[in-house]
C-alpha cells in the first residue's frame, strides 16, 4: 500500500496499535515500522505518544525510527527525550542519533552540550552526531543512504582493501567518526556486486573482530551492523556477546536482533535460551528477533504490515 494512499484516520488506527501496552510487543514493533514507512507528521506524532511506554526497548526504537524518517519535525521530541535525565542511556542515545540522522544544523548547539556527558555512551553518540552533521554541511550532496536503506550515524569511507578498513576499524587511536566510516565501508563489501566471496568473509570476520572493542556504543553498532549483513558467518561472534552477562544491556540486545536477521535454525535456538534473561532489554529483544526469525522464514511480503493487519 503507497503512503498516498493511508488516510490519517488509518494512520491513527495504525498508532493505537502501537500505544496499547495491551497488545505483544511484536506487534507493537510491526505497528512502529509500519508509521516509519508510511511517514509524515501524523505518523511522527503517533511514535512520540509512545514515549511514556515503561519499554526502554520499545522507546529506543521509537527514537531510531524518528531518525530514520529524517524529518524536522520529530526534532522536538527527540531533543527532550535527549535532554531527560528520566530517561535510560539507551533512549536517550538513541534520541542523539536520531538528531543525527535527521542533520538539521539547529540542533548542533543541544547535541554540543552533551559531547562531555560523563555517561560514555551518550557522550559518543553526540560526537557522532556532531560529526554527521558538519560532514554533511560541508559535503551537501554526497548524503549517503546504504544499499541496506538506512541512515548510517557515518558514511561509509572511501574504497580501501578489506584488510586496509580492518586496521582502521580496530585502531582505537583514531578518532570514532573515522572508525565508524570504516565500519560502514566494511558491512557495504556485502553488497557489492565486485566483491569477492574472500572480501565478503574477511569484511565480516573483520566486523566481528570489532565485537572485542573497548567502546559499547562501538560494539553496539558493530552488532547492528552485523545484521544488516545477516550473514551466518556472524553467528558465533553474536552468540558469544549475547551469552556475555557481563556485556552492556545495548550491546546484547543488538546482538540478539541481528541473530533474528540471520535466522538460521541455530539462531532460533540460540535466541529462546535468552528468552528468560534477566535484562528486560535483551529479554524483550529476543522476543523480537524470534519474531523476526518466523518471518524471514515465512512466505511473509513485508514486515511493517501493520495497516493489513490492522
Amino acid at each position: 500500500m503507497c503512503p498516498s494512499d493511508i488516510s490519517q484516520e488509518e494512520l491513527k488506527v495504525v498508532g493505537s496499535v502501537l500505544n496499547d501496552p495491551t497488545k505483544a510487543l511484536k506487534e507493537r514493533f510491526r505497528a512502529l515500522f509500519t508509521l516509519k514507512n508510511l511517514g509524515g507528521k501524523v505518523a511522527i506524532d503517533e511514535i512520540a505518544r509512545c514515549f511514556t511506554d515503561p519499554s526502554s526497548l520499545l522507546k529506543h526504537e521509537l527514537a531510531y525510527c524518528l531518525g530514520q524518517m529524517r524529518d524536522v519535525h520529530a526534532i522536538p521530541i527527540l531533543s527532550s527525550v535527549l535532554e531527560s535525565d528520566e530517561e535510560e542511556v539507551i533512549v536517550r542515545h538513541e534520541a542523539g542519533e536520531a538528531l543525527g540522522a535527521i542533520s538539521c544544523p539547529s540542533v548542533l548547539p543541544l547535541l554540543e552540550k552533551y559531547c562531555s556527558h560523563p555517561v560514555r555512551e551518550l557522550s559518543e553518540t553526540c560526537q557522532l552526531a556532531v560529526e554527521r552533521i558538519r560532514f554533511h554541511t560541508s559535503n551537501s550532496s554526497s548524503e549517503h543512504v546504504s544499499k541496506f536503506q538506512s541512515v548510517d550515524p557515518a558514511p561509509p569511507a572511501e574504497k580501501r582493501s578489506v584488510q586496509e578498513h580492518r586496521q582502521r576499524l580496530l585502531d582505537e587511536s583514531l578518532p570514532l567518526f573515522e572508525r565508524y566510516r570504516a565500519m560502514f565501508a566494511l558491512r557495504d563489501v556485502s553488497s557489492d556486486e565486485v566483491s569477492s566471496n574472500d572480501d565478503v568473509t574477511s569484511s565480516v570476520l573483520a566486523l566481528g573482530e570489532g565485537l572485542k572493542c573497548t567502546s559499547a556504543l562501538f560494539r553496539h553498532e558493530i552488532a547492528f551492523v552485523l545484521g544488516q549483513i545477516a550473514s551466518p558467518l556472524a553467528v558465533d561472534c553474536l552468540k558469544t556477546s549475547l551469552a556475555n552477562g557481563e556485556e552492556q544491556p545495548m550491546v546484547r540486545h543488538e546482538c540478539a536482533e541481528a541473530l533474528g536477521a540471520v535466522a538460521t535454525e541455530e539462531c532460533f535456538d540460540i535466541l529462546k535460551v535468552h528468552m528468560t534473561d534477566r535484562d528486560a532489554v535483551v529479554k524483550e529483544s529476543c522476543d523480537i528477533a524470534l519474531d523476526m526469525c518466523e518471518y524471514e522464514n515465512s512466505a511473509q511480503f513485508q514486515y511493517a504490515n501493520a495497516v493489513d493487519q490492522k
